[in-house]
């Protein structure tokens, strides 16, 4: 069966789906009352340092204020010690009250979003994806997807990139990049520091806090970061939409056009594809397993449990047995249901 994504997209709220020969795989919702702000940059202010976490608080206009951990402070963006002015290679044993100072105004990403009584993390450690490369502002690295194994094929694709590559720039090579060829690489390069140039413009203009940089929407997101070589076609059921990706992808990728289809159904599109009774079988708080028993997937702000119980199944020889049969359904489920649902964190099992 062939590598589908399935896209609905209604005034709302839309959905998106990837399906592994037909199974579905991975599930992507933004809603436009609860859009993610993860990728989002912004200008913000040090607000409160805490020696004792090795962190500090950034005021960057949500609702609360954001988590900065030491960690994630790189120094060559746009911080300084004491206001001094400093190298980029900074040694990261650096305490975080020699790195940034209350009242400071620094430029950070959304790491991951607000969940809640916690406000977001950030990070100094900008970053944006393009479709065959992920541009580092500041860095000196080129690296490469350990996805791409043809030894020969990562030495062209780095040699390429190295030859392209703008002066403090870092540059990943993504997979999506095997077989480009050198106009594919410098458009993507091209895109990428123009919207660098546009922050770093913006930035200079305006006071914290203040958004410098939202990402695209989860639609084209999608043909971004998923429509690739291994996925035969992308169908979407919102004509407005569709006409969006068409000049998206005839813009920046037209290789991949004759792969959108527009879905004109009279069926919900999600219906016509068995997702939606897949997405209520597998997202539950319980999941069943084929033998009968079931695992239970608990997610709180510190951490994600998983519960694995024999349920209705009692099996047909010793106890032993039985558990090991039901551990090894298990293990599938959890991996499965891990990637599905994009669980990170502490997950115990």
């Amino acid at each position: 069966m062939p590598n589908e994504i399935i896209i609905n997209a209604s005034g709302e709220e839309t959905r998106a789906a990837l399906l592994e020969s037909g199974q579905l795989a991975e599930l992507y919702i933004e809603r436009k009352k609860d859009t993610s702000f993860v990728g989002n940059v912004y200008r913000g202010r040090v607000v409160k340092i805490l020696p004792g976490m090795q962190s500090a608080f950034v005021d960057v206009g949500l609702e609360k204020a954001a988590f900065l951990h030491v960690a994630d402070v790189y120094s060559s963006l746009d911080y300084s010690v004491f206001g001094e002015d400093i190298e980029e290679t900074i040694p990261h044993h650096l305490p975080i009250e020699d790195l940034l100072q209350e009242g400071e105004e620094v430029m950070v990403q959304v790491s991951k979003d607000p969940i809640g009584t916690k406000g977001a993390r950030v990070t100094s450690y900008v970053t944006f994806p393009g479709r065959y490369l992920v541009l580092m502002p500041g860095v000196e690295h080129i690296g490469i997807s350990r996805r791409i194994s043809d030894e020969d094929e990562r030495a062209r694709l780095k040699d390429l990139v190295s030859s392209l590559k703008p002066e403090n720039i870092g540059l990943i090579i993504r997979t999506a990049s095997e077989g480009c060829t050198e106009e594919e690489i410098k458009k993507d390069i091209d895109f990428l520091m123009l919207v660098w140039e546009n922050i770093q413009s913006k930035k200079d203009k305006v006071n914290a806090p203040n958004l410098l940089y939202s990402d695209i929407d989860l639609a084209l997101r999608i043909v971004r970061d998923l429509l690739g070589h291994d996925v035969d076609r992308l169908i979407i059921d919102s004509e407005n939409e569709y006409q969006k990706l068409v000049e998206f992808v005839n813009t920046y990728f037209p290789k991949l056009i004759s792969k959108l289809e527009l879905y004109e159904g009279d069926e919900p599109i999600f219906d016509a594809y068995g997702i939606e009774i897949e997405i209520s079988k597998t997202l539950g708080k319980r999941v069943w397993l084929k033998s009968g028993g079931y695992i239970v997937i608990d997610q709180t702000e510190a951490l994600t449990s998983i519960d694995v119980n024999t349920g209705k199944y009692v099996g047909k020889a010793s106890l032993e047995d039985t558990l090991l049969k039901t551990n090894l359904e298990a293990v599938r489920e959890i991996a499965y249901q891990i990637r599905l649902r994009n669980l990170g964190g502490i997950i115990i099992i």
